[in-house]
């Protein structure tokens, strides 16, 4: 009963971690981005330069906060499934293939700002940041 009641309670803290990720940042996209939601594994090929192209045409241009960046270790964590480290290994992989790995800015400020001004860019901030002049992607359910 007593290893029950701590798997129950395990279970909880996880589905409890689970859940802050998922409001620990929010979707943002340059206005001109011709989509308004898009699912994880859209958003994991974006990152993982599986998906290079809107749907217009458009070149898509990601953007990641520094690897310091609490935001960045939930985004990885959930919406990649890769710790830093093999993510680094991944782009750098992808550098010798011609590929320009997602851009690095060091704040929410500087994302949304990038974002902003360069059509096709995508990135993600804290939930809690001051969203202007930006279109917010709903991340939705693999199933809807």
């Amino acid at each position: 009963m007593i290893k029950l009641s701590k798997l129950l309670v395990s279970g909880l803290v996880l589905f409890g971690c689970c859940h802050l990720w998922a409001s620990d940042f929010v979707i943002i996209a340059n206005p001109s981005v011709p989509i308004t939601k898009l699912t994880q594994d859209d958003l994991s090929d974006i990152y993982l330069l599986r998906t290079m192209i809107w749907e217009d045409g458009t070149r898509i241009i990601p953007v990641n906060r520094e690897i310091s960046s609490n935001t960045r270790a939930a985004f990885s964590a959930r919406i990649l499934r890769q710790r830093q480290e093999a993510l680094s290994n991944y782009w750098d992989k992808m550098r010798y293939k011609g590929l320009t790995p997602p851009l690095i800015q060091e704040s929410d400020q500087a994302v949304l700002a990038f974002v902003q001004k360069i059509p096709g860019a995508i990135g993600y901030v804290k939930d809690s940041a001051t969203l202007r002049n930006i279109k917010i992607l709903k991340l939705q359910d693999e199933t809807e």
